[in-house]
């Protein structure tokens, strides 16, 4: 083989062209990226929560105990039903909360509870949970509870105030408050084989669970309650996901907690009324007090305008999406919480005093400033 000599027909090298990206795409780019990372940063808590079910998995699943009642069955009837017998005399109830500023809801919850309850045992404290001074509001109103003070133990739980800087885990504080609660009981009286009701104050069983809880033998020693879980009033039913609530039979390693304690869960016993308050700045307080203020994530979350409007059309004072497992129920509950005209099944006082606590039935989601 010759080598080719003749011109034009010696191969040259291609001359590849690199082409400069247009101008327009780099003034796109460099205005969309700091768009992209601005939108991560103010809404990464809502991006995080609406792929939760890619990265998170549910929480075993509760063993649901049925609940039957009626009007005019008798115990020993009831107790049957359940697979349990009729007692020969009611055990001592003790109802335990951790009181913040609830002073509404905690009329309503001993009010309702009032006959079937031996002690309510109370405990707040001179801070919140975020470390912030506050005022002792049972302590300031106790004429309010003049009707249940002869069953009524009382303490002050000595907060910590945040030291300005420095940062304070709310939830460590709020264990602190909580593990207080174990003494205070011992003070009250409580003995074993009484009832202990661990709740928050918006979480109010219902009488004839406590009924249940006095009368029949058999019961679990330790069960939670389901309760169905409102927000702003009980105009606004969002499902029945509260499970926080718990009975025990009193016992040696009872202790008081807020947290999943055992599989089992009581159907339908009572209700859950969040951010159920009179006054707008209560409303405030609470955002920036309990444990979970990192939520308020601008200032103008605590507008009290916002927080008005928000509350008559069932949105989220913290602009976020359900906290779910599965994109069906995340989907299925997004936006705004269904209006309910119904007033029926709800604590008996409230529908009693339905004009004293009108802002917590249908129509009534405006509230005064203060």
């Amino acid at each position: 083989m010759f080598p080719l000599q003749v011109q034009g027909l010696v191969p040259r090298p291609r001359l590849i062209s690199r082409r400069k990206p247009p101008m327009f795409f780099c003034l796109l780019l460099l205005l969309l990226v700091p768009i992209f990372l601005f939108g991560i940063f103010v809404h990464g808590q809502k991006i995080s929560y609406f792929f939760r079910p890619l990265w998170d998995n549910p929480p075993s699943p509760f063993k649901r105990m049925p609940h039957y009642y009626a009007e005019n069955v008798s115990m020993d009837h009831l107790c049957n039903l359940h697979g349990w017998s009729l007692r020969s005399e009611p055990r001592r109830i003790f109802d335990a909360v951790i009181f913040s500023n609830e002073l509404d809801l905690l009329e309503i919850r001993w009010r309702e509870l009032f006959p079937y309850v031996s002690k309510f045992v109370i405990l707040e404290s001179n801070t919140t949970f975020t470390g912030i001074p506050k005022r002792l509001f049972f302590a300031s109103n106790l004429s309010r509870f003049a009707f249940a003070m002869h069953k009524t133990v009382h303490d002050i739980y000595p907060g910590r105030v945040a030291v300005p800087g420095s940062y304070e885990d709310p939830f460590m504080l709020e264990s602190k408050q909580r593990g207080a609660m174990n003494s205070l009981l011992r003070r009250a009286g409580i003995s074993y084989g009484d009832i202990l009701l661990m709740s928050d104050t918006d979480e109010i069983p219902s009488p004839h669970t406590l009924k249940l809880l006095q009368w029949c033998e058999g019961i679990p020693p330790v069960m939670h309650l389901e309760l169905r879980h409102y927000m702003y009033s009980f105009e606004f039913p969002v499902d029945y996901s509260s499970w926080r609530s718990t009975a025990h039979i009193f016992g040696p390693r009872t202790q008081y907690r807020h947290s999943r304690q055992t599989d089992l869960i009581f159907s339908d016993a009572g209700w859950h009324c969040s951010f159920c308050f009179r006054y707008i700045s209560e409303f405030v307080f609470k955002m920036t007090a309990y444990s979970h203020a990192d939520r308020v994530k601008r200032k103008s979350f605590l507008s009290h305008s916002r927080i008005q409007n928000n509350i008559c059309k069932g949105d989220d004072l913290f602009d976020m999406l359900p906290e779910e497992y599965s994109f069906k129920e995340l989907i299925k509950k997004m936006g705004s919480i269904p209006r309910s005209a119904s007033a029926v099944h709800l604590p008996a006082y409230l529908i009693e005093n339905a004009d004293k606590f009108k802002f917590l039935l249908p129509g009534g989601c405006l509230r005064p400033p203060e």
